[in-house]
Order: C-alpha cells, then sequence, then structure tokens
C-alpha cells in the first residue's frame, strides 16, 4: 500500500470534530448506490458532513429469497456480486476503514462509468489506483472474510431493516451518540446532484428521514442511471 501522512494539524482536527459523520453502506455492484454516493461527494463539499464508507452485499441481502427473482439476476447474485465485496471487505480489515472511499471510487469508476467487467483484471487496476496491493484480488473467490462481511452488511440492515437496498446511510440523531441515529435506504436519484441541488437535497432528506413514523416516498424510475 502506498505510505500516507495521517498526521492531522490542530486546525483540520478541530475541522474533523465539527463535520458530522455520515455512515454510508455500500455493494460496488449497484449503480444507484453508485449515483448516490457521487451525491454524497458532493453533499461533503457543501455541508460539515464527513462520509465514512462501509461494507453491505447485495448477495448476502438477497440470498433468502434469491429463488424468487428472474434467472440473470439469480446467476449473477451468486457469481460476480461476491467478488468485489470481498476484496473491499479483506482490504478494510488489513488497512483499515479508511481505504474504502478510494477503493470505491475506483471501482466504481471502472465499473459503472466505463463499463468494464467485473473481472480480476479490473479489480488489480482499482487496487493499484487506491494504493493497494493486488494480492487483496484473490479475495474475490474466497469465503474467507465472509464472516466479516456479514457483520459489516448486517449493522447497516440493523438500522433500516430488511426490505431496502444498498445504499443505507446514517447519522447522529438529535441526541447524537446518546439517541437513536437517523438511518434511511437511499436517497434513489439520477444525475447525482450537485452544488446547492446536493445540498437541498441532503437537508430535505435528514427532514424527512428524521420526521418520527415517516417510512417511504417513491415514484416510478422513469430513467437509467447517468454517469459524467
Amino acid at each position: 500500500m502506498t505510505e500516507q501522512s495521517t498526521a492531522r494539524t490542530p486546525a483540520q482536527s478541530a475541522d474533523q470534530s465539527a463535520r458530522t459523520p455520515a455512515d454510508f453502506w455500500f455493494d460496488p455492484l449497484c449503480p444507484w448506490a453508485w449515483m448516490t454516493s457521487r451525491w454524497m461527494l458532493e453533499v461533503e463539499k457543501v455541508r460539515p458532513v464527513e462520509v465514512r464508507w462501509h461494507v453491505m452485499s447485495l448477495a448476502v441481502l438477497n440470498e433468502d429469497k434469491i429463488d424468487d427473482l428472474p434467472p440473470e439476476y439469480q446467476e449473477m447474485l451468486r457469481t460476480t456480486a461476491w467478488g468485489s465485496v470481498r476484496v473491499c471487505i479483506a482490504a478494510e480489515l488489513k488497512f483499515g476503514s479508511e481505504v474504502l472511499g478510494a477503493l470505491y471510487t475506483a471501482l466504481g469508476t471502472r465499473f459503472h462509468n466505463q463499463g468494464l467487467p467485473q473481472t480480476r483484471e479490473t479489480i488489480v487496476a482499482a487496487l493499484a489506483e487506491a494504493g493497494l496491493p493486488a494480492e487483496l484480488a484473490d479475495a474475490a473467490d474466497s469465503d474467507a472474510y465472509d464472516a466479516e462481511l456479514r457483520v459489516s452488511h448486517q449493522r447497516g440492515i440493523d438500522l433500516v431493516g430488511q426490505e431496502v437496498g444498498t445504499p443505507v446511510i446514517a447519522v447522529p440523531g438529535p441526541d447524537g451518540a446518546k439517541g437513536e441515529p437517523i438511518a434511511f435506504f437511499g436517497p434513489v436519484v439520477t444525475p447525482a446532484p450537485k452544488g446547492e441541488a446536493a445540498a437541498k437535497l441532503w437537508d430535505g432528506t435528514l427532514l424527512v428521514a428524521g420526521t418520527p413514523g415517516f417510512y417511504e416516498i417513491k415514484r416510478t424510475r422513469t430513467q437509467g442511471p447517468i454517469f459524467d
């Protein structure tokens, strides 16, 4: 892994402590989670928010209902869906959660923006871009980290319930660490809002998600993800 200084100046440390943590659970496979993640990077620029990345798995999420899904989706969940999440959890365990943001960006850019196949070659290139060793790609075909993957996945799902997908986002509730977090699935949006539009969506999402008894807003999707 490329060596990077983790030392912060007092001013940087104060700035970080003043930012609200937003925990974000992702599966690199999902194009809609990818769109939401790019929006969250915009939110970091316009609101005092710090995204903390975590891994969840569409394969784990759907394993108890996989036989009810379309055949092509079943095949994807049984095969390619495991590779990148296993690599991400292996990277986190070996190098810390701070590497996940760069690795997710490198993987997602290749999978979604560039349309590259989810092969070992693609994963190795993403690892290199994120400053991580190529041998982490071995995890894609191994169940050695599946227990840890399931633990990470369940932490996110426990906040929102089983009837969701990826991403899951959680922020501290009104009472901070002492109270229940505000957690939700989504938002599902395309293209990813930027600037003040990103800020307005964040403010609105927190408003509805933080309303007691609020559960859902939804409408039919009329277009697919727009990558830029």
